[in-house]
């Protein structure tokens, strides 16, 4: 099992300091705007490496726990795809995807 909260949480009732995380979260959406669940949402370091990967839940939300530095953040689904870069600090990063 996971050991990462339960993706769409606050993570302040969590009992997690993002002023010592690093924290990349976003929502995953189609064409239309609506969220789009269960996307394979992949986190790619600065050479193109996979590292991480989630599923997005139910409201289309994903979260990765990373290192401050240059990510990609990516999403697949069978409505398409969608990709985004993030350079990523200390605290919360929003990273949100449209799948085209």
């Amino acid at each position: 099992m996971c050991g990462a909260p339960e993706q769409g949480t606050d993570l302040g009732t969590e009992g997690i300091d993002v002023t010592k995380e690093t924290v990349i979260q976003g929502v995953v959406t189609g064409g239309d705007g609506s969220p789009v669940p269960s996307a394979f949402v992949r986190l790619l370091d600065s050479t193109g490496e996979f590292t991480a990967e989630v599923v997005s839940s139910a409201t289309g939300q994903f979260r990765f726990f990373a290192a401050p530095g240059e990510w990609t953040v990516r999403a697949l689904h069978a409505q398409g795809t969608g990709q985004t870069e993030v350079s990523a600090d200390k605290g919360v990063n929003q990273a949100s995807l449209v799948l085209a």
